[in-house]
């Protein structure tokens, strides 16, 4: 495993903020969900179809919180893509929201030895980009410090001081196949990251914006 730090300059994710079509509907959905206080949403008609290349993820404690999570989120309105079940890492389930964003919940734990907490221990955002190694490359470049490194399959990155969202990156049809939906894909990724520096775009079409908290006001 590599570790890879640079000091170039001090972009963070500071935030993450998803366009959907239907505000109100989406604001009911994610507080229903329980996510609501990770994220930000705005109204957004940018064309999109099948895979947006990304997705969200929830790490919890354990089964039941996992299952917690699921039901609320199918009780809200949102779809199942993959029940929640053991697998070789752990156990987890995977649900796309009525606006289109994809999510992943899951724990390390395969026992369920205690109750739904209903507690999130780190969200992080996916990326699913062509080349992993070139795209951590270019945030590397950007001041972002790696903390796992596993060849050209997968990278992740410190959080920043400000946004409760780490990032991390993975092989577009790896993350697909993962999440159990086609790697195809096209138009907007209906996601904008806030960046603690400036305005820029990824290799991989994924934009980011000066973060509105950080935004100067217009005189």
């Amino acid at each position: 495993m590599a570790v890879t730090t640079s000091s170039a300059a001090t972009t963070s994710l500071a935030s993450v903020t998803l366009e959907v079509a239907d505000l109100e509907a989406a604001q009911r959905f994610y507080s229903a969900f329980g996510v609501d206080t990770h994220l930000r949403l705005r109204a957004s008609e940018a064309h999109s179809t099948g895979f947006r290349g990304f997705t969200l993820a929830l790490t919890v404690s354990g089964p039941a919180t996992v299952d917690g999570f699921v039901g609320a989120a199918v009780d809200a309105g949102a779809t199942v893509l993959k029940p929640a079940a053991k697998s070789l890492w752990g156990y987890s389930g995977v649900v796309q929201a009525p606006d289109g964003t994809i999510w992943k919940i899951a724990t390390s734990a395969k026992k369920d030895t205690g109750p739904d907490t209903r507690e999130i221990d780190e969200v992080v955002l996916l990326i699913g980009v062509e080349d992993v190694k070139a795209t951590k490359q270019f945030y590397v470049g950007r001041g972002l410090t790696v903390t796992k490194s596993f060849g050209g399959k997968y990278a992740e990155f410190a959080p920043g001081q400000s946004s409760p969202v780490k990032l991390a990156l993975y092989k577009r049809r790896a993350l697909a196949k993962d999440l159990g939906v086609p790697a195809d894909g096209t138009g907007s990724h209906r996601i904008v990251l806030g960046s603690t520096t400036d305005a820029f775009t990824d290799p991989d079409g994924f934009a980011w914006e000066i973060a509105a908290s950080l935004a100067p006001t217009p005189s």
